[in-house]
């Protein structure tokens, strides 16, 4: 189905992991995107950004507005589901199935206490690695070819890239052709959630839709602008169009 122009796969969170460890048993890799308002909104006026989202093989809606607005289109999706969920549902059935995953992201010594908090709750769970490359790094070619080469020789079928949108979709985009049979997760903050380097919303505001509003209160600087400026008229304009498409049944009408 599709909401805010992007389409996204009606699955629940255990549905992605059974995906995930299913194509994993046959030696396929692949891609997951969690596409929020931030991301639909930039694909919306950025056309690489938006082949790099139609190009993951599974979308699912990280963002109540998303799931608000499938509902409001009839059409829902079963469930909001985040980086940060799937980094510990896909860790646990890796450690059941023994695959080797890898953690990619953050600021020096997040991901290593990221894999030590994940260890400590799987202890079957095998890290092939963890990798923290320096602020644009992706505009170096030495730096790049670093994390190509510790990846390859690490061999992990399960990589969780934290480095926000669209850096981290855009690195999976050049390096999926070096792991045919890896699957890369794109998980924003997942890495230093899990470390405990940053606080998450208590479950009531997450499943509430307010998990934005405790992530402005603890770095208004830094995000201020992206959900004020940015992203809330954004996702106010989707939820007016599909209530529109609810009323009306029929006409075309594009939030953007």
């Amino acid at each position: 189905m599709t909401v805010a122009g992007v389409a996204v796969d009606a699955l629940t969170e255990g549905e992605v992991v059974g995906h995930v460890i299913a194509a994993l048993e046959r030696g396929e890799g692949g891609h997951v995107v969690t596409p929020n308002v931030d991301i639909c909104r930039a694909c919306s006026r950025d056309p690489e950004v938006r082949a790099i989202v139609e190009g993951a093989d599974l979308a699912v809606p990280d963002g109540m507005p998303l799931v608000w607005a499938s509902r409001l289109l009839g059409t829902p999706v079963p469930e909001r589901i985040t980086g940060a969920d799937l980094i510990w549902s896909l860790s646990e059935a890796a450690a059941s199935e023994g695959l080797r995953v890898y953690l990619l992201g953050g600021p020096p010594g997040v991901a290593v206490r990221a894999a030590e908090v994940l260890g400590d709750r799987y202890p079957a769970l095998l890290v092939a690695g963890v990798a923290s490359p320096p602020y644009g790094f992706e505009t170096s070619v030495e730096a790049l070819t670093a994390v190509r080469e510790a990846l390859l020789a690490a061999r992990p079928r399960l990589v969780f890239v934290g480095l926000g949108f669209p850096k981290q979709d855009r690195l999976i985009a050049a390096l999926r052709a070096d792991l045919p049979g890896t699957w890369f997760v794109g998980c924003g903050s997942a890495i230093a959630f899990t470390a405990g380097s940053v606080r998450r919303a208590p479950e009531w505001m997450r499943s509430s839709g307010l998990e934005w509003l405790f992530r402005l209160a603890s770095e208004p600087g830094r995000l201020a602008r992206r959900y004020l400026v940015d992203d809330l008229p954004f996702a106010l304009r989707l939820l007016t169009v599909c209530f529109m498409k609810r009323l009306f049944k029929g006409g075309h009408i594009d939030p953007r």
